[in-house]
């Protein structure tokens, strides 16, 4: 999917094609073993016949579907539109630059608790300014390498911001056409950005929020399936897939393997279900922590309360170790916090994730136990500064 994915990567480093599949096949195997995936993942190879009866239908075809994802390695430069390899020029391509984000560390809000340390991965840095570039990225991938997105389809999808502008910068970036359905409440930047990339927008009712553009999405594909190509995030197991190979790995280098929790939000949960995946492959003892919103009706722009949504297909819930919930006003309070005092303007949900890492952080303290904490800062607050927390001088809320 990204640059340091593809498989030509494993022949210049002179590893063996075959060898690397197989190691892949046997960590699949473990995870199915331990249990971290709902889903029944049996990788297909050509001298391996795989057992899958007693499944539905729909079970077989996502079984099928999860093994071409995991044994087709190939990265988005087999779109349409040539995209330079590495050393055959100069710079980088639009899709190279996504990933490897840098990790920040935040001293101020635990800088009264000794041996604690946070650090965060700073998602803005991706080309469309979002974590959603990961996931969007790997999406388009794996839908040209199976055919699904051919000339003269349109992608569609059902979006609350960040996925839908990073399906549209990658469809102005490499040539086809794309349509949203997205709740018509969302921040003005957001709307600006999609216009600037050329994407056909369908608002819907604010209320239903992203449950609305859902339904849209679902019955402009069911009108019309030869029409579009219907990425459907919530589903597509290339978006955790996404995670599972490179921000988990990131996370897992750029700590030296010190990392003892991870915490990330729902929307998704494509975040937090590949990185848990991954890094739980690289130390079961690391505590995975999700968070979600406190209610239904929440400010929390991108984050799902499960309890009264439609629950994506790809969220497995006995993957966390632990639940957390965090209010709206704390994470309006955190974002004007981080933005006054450290010097970063993060978004909404990026601030509700650092709240949630200093609950864990106070528990870890108060125990006595080192930690270092891991989250996912999914944008920045360039989206949002339109929002009116920004001007409300009251702290109603302390950590």
């Amino acid at each position: 999917m990204f640059a340091h994915q593809h498989p030509s990567r494993y022949c210049r480093e002179g590893l063996n094609v075959k060898a690397v599949r197989a190691k892949e096949f046997q960590c699949l195997i473990e995870i199915r073993i331990a249990g971290f995936s709902s889903h029944v993942r049996f990788p297909v190879c050509e001298d391996v016949e795989i057992e899958v009866g007693g499944n539905s239908v729909e079970q077989q075809r996502r079984i099928l579907n999860l093994a071409y994802l995991e044994h087709r390695l190939q990265f988005l430069m087999e779109t349409g539109k040539s995209i330079p390899t590495s050393g055959a020029s100069l710079g980088s391509a639009l899709p190279e630059r996504i990933g490897s984000t840098p990790l920040i560390r935040l001293d101020g809000p635990v800088r009264h608790l000794a041996g604690i340390t946070l650090l965060a991965k700073a998602e803005w840095a991706n080309p469309g300014g979002s974590v959603k570039d990961r996931a969007a990225a790997s999406i388009v991938a794996d839908a040209h390498d199976r055919g699904l997105l051919t000339p003269g389809k349109i992608l569609l999808d059902a979006s609350s911001g960040n996925t839908g502008i990073a399906f549209a910068m990658l469809g102005a970036a490499l040539g086809f056409p794309v349509h949203l359905a997205m709740p018509i409440n969302v921040s003005p930047e957001r709307k600006r950005i999609l216009r600037a990339f050329g994407a056909h927008m369908d608002w819907t009712d604010p209320d239903q929020g992203s449950d609305g553009a859902i339904r849209r999405a679902r019955e402009l594909a069911g009108n019309d399936p030869d029409r579009f190509f219907y990425a459907d995030q919530y589903s597509n197991d290339a978006n955790w897939l996404a995670h599972y190979r490179t921000t988990g790995p990131e996370i897992w280098q750029q700590t030296a393997g010190k990392i003892t929790h991870f915490v990330a939000g729902l929307g998704t949960s494509g975040t937090f279900m590949g990185t848990t995946r991954r890094l739980k492959e690289f130390s079961p003892s690391i505590q995975a922590i999700s968070f979600q919103p406190d209610s239904p009706f929440h400010g929390l722009e991108g984050l799902k309360f499960m309890g009264a949504s439609i629950v994506p297909a790809i969220y497995n819930p006995h993957l966390a170790d632990r639940e957390l919930e965090v209010e709206t006003e704390a994470a309006y309070d955190m974002a004007k916090r981080l933005a006054r005092n450290e010097g970063l303007l993060v978004g909404i949900s990026a601030a509700a994730a650092v709240v949630a890492c200093l609950k864990i952080a106070e528990e870890e303290n108060t125990a006595g136990r080192e930690a270092v904490i891991v989250t996912v800062l999914p944008d920045s607050a360039d989206k949002y500064l339109s929002e009116r927390f920004w001007e409300e001088d009251g702290w109603a809320y302390s950590i």
